[in-house]
């Protein structure tokens, strides 16, 4: 919970989402992923927060049926949010370990998958299990798949004295469960189409348990009340996805989303991508991604008096706003010299860049209300910068 708690749940989903899209729109047909290993480092820097930390993906085949693969992941979180600061507070710190294994069955045209995963932080227990199974049709130019994963957490709140954990309390549990279904198409030698859907149920505790909502008080000040949220949500995304290779060796993506849900939050982010090859060994890519959503309807910056409505939330991510980002990669072929095991290996480098502006939050540090008054706080809004470097080697 403290990631989210101090990061916003929307800039992590971006980082993620990055770091998958290096892997997706690959070939159809039915095989399994070749042998390789990843050593990724990450850092994100925007909001007052700094994230970093390695992570570690090795794949093998057997007998050319199974793949078996495994993943450590972790973050080291350091820094003060807006949803600190507003607080008075100056620093917080967080370390954040995730672990999965899985493995993908060949069966002529079909895959199947199973994998676990689990994300472990001092006040936040997640474990999840995904199934997955796609075929093949029409001599391998359709590819159908399906997909289902249940996720069970649990939600804790660490009570701190001195600057050090005193107590920790458990707040609850949540259960997120998501079905999905995606269908791809080569339309010809040089286009590839795909199409996904994805149904969310969430239920449980789904709130965080350390943010609160603010609310005017009778004679003017500032009162605070913890957010209190549904425990159900449920959600729809659709998404269309083409990339286009173009007569010269590069390739043009294009990509378009939209999502809703029942707490009455739409949004809507489409991306285009470009990706130039240049000699044997460089390959070179630019992106630029734009996203917007409106707010939550129990969402408000400053309710008018305590309990004002049965449902409250203040986080910035259940707020209306929009992101745009820019994006750089480069990506260089390593001879094979010294290791004859190593069919190949590559070096890579993704730089984004990432700017975010809130429609109806307001930066209400100590500060700016001492400024501007209650209410009447900017609108807040930060930049923030994404790397990852990692090494890949195939085997």
């Amino acid at each position: 919970m403290a990631v989210t708690e101090f990061l916003g749940r929307n800039p992590l989903r971006i980082f993620a989402f990055a770091l998958l899209t290096l892997m997706s729109l690959q070939s159809v047909a039915a095989v399994l992923p070749e042998d390789r290993a990843d050593v990724l480092y990450h850092r994100y820097e925007g909001g007052g927060i700094t994230i970093d930390g390695p992570s570690v993906l090795v794949r093998k085949q057997f007998k050319d049926t199974v793949s078996a693969w495994g993943n450590y992941y972790t973050d080291n979180i350091s820094g003060a949010s807006i949803d600190l600061l507003s607080r008075g507070s100056t620093y917080y710190e967080e370390h954040r370990t995730e672990a999965s294994v899985g493995f993908d069955y060949l069966h002529d045209r079909t895959v199947l998958s199973l994998s676990h995963t689990n994300s472990s932080e001092r006040d936040y227990e997640a474990n999840s299990y995904a199934f997955a199974v796609s075929q093949d049709f029409f001599g391998d130019m359709t590819t159908l798949s399906l997909n289902y994963s249940q996720g069970n957490d649990e939600v804790r709140q660490n009570i701190y004295e001195n600057g050090s954990i005193a107590e920790t309390i458990k707040r609850g549990d949540a259960k997120h469960q998501r079905f999905g279904l995606g269908l791809t198409q080569v339309l010809t030698e040089k286009w590839i189409m795909a199409f996904n859907a994805e149904s969310v149920v969430d239920e449980g505790f789904l709130n965080n348990p350390y943010r609160s909502v603010r609310y005017l008080l009778p004679d003017g000040g500032v009162g605070n009340q913890p957010e209190v949220y549904p425990e159900t949500r449920n959600s729809d995304a659709f998404a269309l996805r083409s990339m286009y290779y173009l007569p010269y060796r590069a390739a043009l993506r294009l990509e378009y989303r939209t999502y809703f849900d029942s707490w009455d939050i739409n949004a809507d982010n489409w991306e285009i991508r470009y990706i130039h090859p240049y000699g044997d060994e460089w390959t070179f890519e630019i992106k630029y991604r734009a996203y917007s959503q409106s707010q939550a309807e129990f969402f408000n910056d400053l309710f008018p008096y305590e309990d004002a409505q049965n449902f409250l939330a203040r986080d910035k991510e259940m707020s209306a706003y929009s992101d745009t980002t820019f994006g750089l990669g480069v990506t260089y072929e390593l001879k094979q010299t010294f290791f004859s095991w190593i069919d190949k290996s590559t070096l890579n480098f993704y730089w984004d860049y990432m700017s975010f502006d809130y429609e109806n939050f307001r930066a209400n540090t100590p500060e700016n209300t001492a400024e501007y008054g209650v209410g009447n706080e900017p609108f807040y809004q930060f930049d923030a910068n994404v790397l990852r470097l990692f090494l890949s080697i195939n085997y």
